[in-house]
C-alpha cells in the first residue's frame, strides 16, 4: 500500500543539499526524506525547487481590473514626486465607487484569486472599500468567495474605511456592520483624516472595534511624503492601549523611509512592543518604507501585490514571484541575501504578519506547496513564471507547464 497520500518526489530544498521527497498525509507534510517515498497519487518535481506556497498581505481584492472605470488621474496623482498628492489621489479614486455593485465586484474578484491558484497564492488579506460611497457592496462578495474558496485561497478580508472616519460621517457604522458580516480583520487608514487628534480618534475608535469583537487591526499608515503624519506610531501605541499586541499591521508607512535614523530606531523599539507586523508595496509607489532597515531591526515585513489594474496601479497579476522581482529592485534586494529576503517576505514571513501558523515547509507544517521549474531562488525570481504544480491543503489544485516552439532559418 501507498505511504502517502501524496508525495513531492525529487525537489530541491531551500538551504539543504540534495534531492529531496515531501510526504503528505491529511493536509500536512508527514514525512521529509532524502529516502524514496511512496504515494498515491506522486508529483515529480524533477528537480525544481519545492518551497511554502505565497502569502499576499495585501490586496484591494474589490478594486482590482477597475482602472478603466476610474481612469488615469489617481494613478497620476498617487505616482507623482514624493508622493505629496497621495490624498488627492485617494479622492479622485472615489469616482469609481459612484456605481459599485457587487454583480461587477464578485467576478472581477474571482479572477483576480483564479490567478491566485494559478501562482501559489495560499492566503491573501483581502481589503474592501466600505464607506458611505461604496457601502457594503465590496464586502459582502468578497464574504461570499471566502467560503468558496476556503482550503484552496483562504482570505481575510478587511473592512476598509478608505474615505475615512471622521471625514465621512457614517462610514464607522457601516464597518461596524460588515464585522457583523463576518469581517475577519478592522481596517484604517488614519492619515486621510484632517488633523492630527482627528486621525489619533480614527485609530482609537478602530482598535476599540477591534477589541470588543476579538479581531485583528490592519491599517494604511504615513502611505504619504510627509513624515510628520506619525501614524505608525498612533497604531502602535493604540495597540498597546486596547490589548493587541500581536494583532496589528502597519502597510505601506511609505514616510517612514524619510525618517532620521534616530526617528526609525524609536519607532521599530514602539513596534517590537506592540508586534506590529509591516507590510510594504514597494512596485505601487515611488516612496517606500525601509525594508531592509526593518529587518535588520528585528520586525517581520511581508510584501503585497497592493493593485491589480485598478486607480492606484496599472499592472499585476497576482504573482507573488512577480511582485518579489519587482520589490528586489525597488528595495535594492539583488544579492543573494535580499533576494532570501524577498522570497520569505511573500512566504514565510509573509505568514508570520498576518499570523498564520503552519506555514513552513517541515514535518507537521501545512502541506501548501509550490514545485517550481528552477533549483534555485535566482532564476525563480527572474522568470516569476506560474509554479509547476501548486498543492494546497494537501492536494493538488493546479498545474502549468511553459513551452515555445521555434520555427527559425537555417541549420538547426
Amino acid at each position: 500500500m501507498p505511504a502517502h497520500q501524496l508525495v513531492v518526489a525529487d525537489a530541491t530544498l531551500r538551504g539543504r543539499a540534495g534531492r529531496w521527497h515531501v510526504g503528505i498525509d491529511d493536509g500536512r507534510v508527514a514525512a521529509l526524506t532524502q529516502d524514496t517515498l511512496t504515494g498515491r497519487d506522486e508529483l515529480d518535481a524533477a528537480g525544481g525547487l519545492v518551497t511554502e506556497s505565497f502569502v499576499d498581505a495585501h490586496l484591494h481584492l474589490d478594486k482590482v481590473h477597475t482602472l478603466d472605470r476610474a481612469g488615469d488621474a489617481a494613478l497620476t496623482a498617487y505616482t507623482s514626486g514624493q508622493m505629496g498628492s497621495a490624498l488627492h489621489s485617494i479622492e479622485l479614486a472615489s469616482a469609481v465607487k459612484a456605481d459599485y455593485d457587487r454583480s461587477w465586484i464578485e467576478p472581477n474578484a474571482r479572477a483576480a484569486l483564479m490567478q491566485a491558484v494559478r501562482f501559489g497564492v495560499r492566503h491573501v488579506l483581502a481589503f474592501a472599500d466600505v464607506d458611505t460611497s461604496a457601502g457594503l457592496e465590496g464586502v459582502i462578495p468578497l464574504l461570499a468567495l471566502r467560503e468558496e474558496l476556503r482550503g484552496v485561497v483562504d482570505l481575510k478580508v478587511v473592512a476598509f474605511p478608505q474615505d475615512g472616519l471622521l471625514c465621512d460621517p457614517g462610514a464607522e457604522e457601516l464597518v461596524g456592520e460588515a464585522v457583523d458580516l463576518g469581517a475577519d480583520v478592522v481596517g484604517g487608514i488614519p492619515w486621510v483624516e484632517h488633523t492630527d487628534a482627528e486621525a489619533r480618534e480614527h485609530v482609537r475608535r478602530m482598535c476599540e472595534l477591534a477589541a470588543a469583537h476579538d479581531r485583528g487591526v490592519a491599517m494604511l499608515v504615513d502611505d504619504a511624503g510627509d513624515p510628520t503624519l506619525h501614524t505608525t506610531q498612533m497604531l502602535a501605541e493604540a495597540m498597546l492601549a486596547h490589548g493587541l499586541v500581536g494583532r496589528g499591521v502597519a502597510h505601506h508607512a511609505r514616510a517612514v523611509g524619510l525618517y532620521p535614523r534616530p526617528s526609525l530606531e524609536r519607532l521599530a523599539g514602539l513596534a517590537r512592543r506592540a508586534g506590529l507586523g509591516f507590510v510594504s508595496d514597494p512596485h505601487t509607489g515611488p516612496l517606500h518604507l525601509p525594508v531592509r532597515e526593518l529587518t535588520a531591526m528585528g520586525l517581520p515585513v511581508a510584501l503585497g501585490q497592493d493593485d491589480i489594474e485598478d486607480a492606484f496601479y496599472p499592472f499585476g497579476r497576482h504573482n507573488m514571484t512577480e511582485v518579489a522581482f519587482l520589490g528586489a529592485h525597488a528595495l535594492g534586494a539583488v544579492d543573494t541575501a535580499g533576494i532570501d529576503l524577498v522570497y520569505d517576505a511573500v512566504t514565510t514571513t509573509a505568514a508570520t504578519v498576518l499570523g498564520l501558523t503552519g506555514h513552513r515547509l517541515e514535518v507537521g507544517g501545512n502541506a501548501d506547496l509550490v514545485v517550481h521549474r528552477h533549483e534555485r531562488l535566482r532564476p525563480v525570481l527572474a522568470h516569476h513564471e506560474a509554479p509547476a504544480y501548486v498543492v494546497a491543503s494537501g492536494r493538488l489544485v493546479a498545474a502549468s507547464s511553459a513551452e515555445t516552439t521555434f520555427s527559425l532559418p537555417g541549420p538547426g
